[in-house]
């Protein structure tokens, strides 16, 4: 059962009024509001970007002058159907999941470094959203920036007959770092998690 004597405390200790210079440092925080701002900007663009290549995806079915205009612009050596389809429609996931990227560091961004958002109890709260601090919000950024990277590589296998062995080598390297700083931010916040609780009271 809580102390109301305690929380009453609390309370005051919540809303005391800040010294003009911690304040003036805290309120610094909102200079990060026109960089949020302008992320919703790139989102827009994207969503323009994904309407342009699906535009371009739909004359393939019945348009061959279409097929090989976007076979070329695609690097594409073999006119084949299935492979631009395939081509595009990765495309058209990286724009996805790069979206995906900026709408995790809009909102995860926004909610850890400058202000809360009060989503609790709203249907359409991300359940991530709930628990979410800067080492949690780095591993799902690495974790997205791996999914976008492995579109990426995967473009580059089915069209590797128009690219160099060392192109394809480096884009393999630079996938696995990825992959590997994304396991070690997670076993760093794994650690500093088993640190923090070992220091809690009993």
């Amino acid at each position: 059962m809580s102390d109301p004597h305690h929380d009453s405390k609390l309370e005051q200790a919540a809303f005391r009024p800040l010294r003009p210079m911690p304040a003036l440092i805290f309120a610094s925080r909102w200079l990060q509001l026109p960089l949020y701002l302008g992320l919703i900007v790139a989102q827009a663009v994207y969503v323009v970007l994904f309407l342009q290549e699906l535009a371009h995806l739909v004359p393939i079915l019945w348009d061959p002058n279409a097929l090989a205009s976007t076979a070329s612009t695609l690097g594409v050596k073999a006119v084949s159907k299935e492979i631009v389809v395939m081509l595009m429609v990765l495309s058209l996931i990286d724009v996805v999941m790069i979206s995906n990227l900026l709408i995790m560091v809009i909102i995860g961004g926004y909610e850890t470094f400058v202000s809360r958002l009060d989503l609790e109890g709203h249907p359409d709260q991300p359940e991530w959203l709930s628990h979410v601090n800067a080492n949690i919000l780095k591993v799902k950024l690495a974790t997205a920036i791996i999914g976008i990277s492995s579109i990426h590589l995967l473009k580059t296998f089915i069209s590797a007959d128009a690219m160099s062995d060392k192109s394809l080598l480096w884009q393999t390297i630079i996938h696995v770092t990825f992959i590997l700083s994304a396991v070690s931010i997670a076993w760093i916040d794994r650690l500093l998690s088993h640190v923090g609780a070992g220091q809690k009271p009993h």
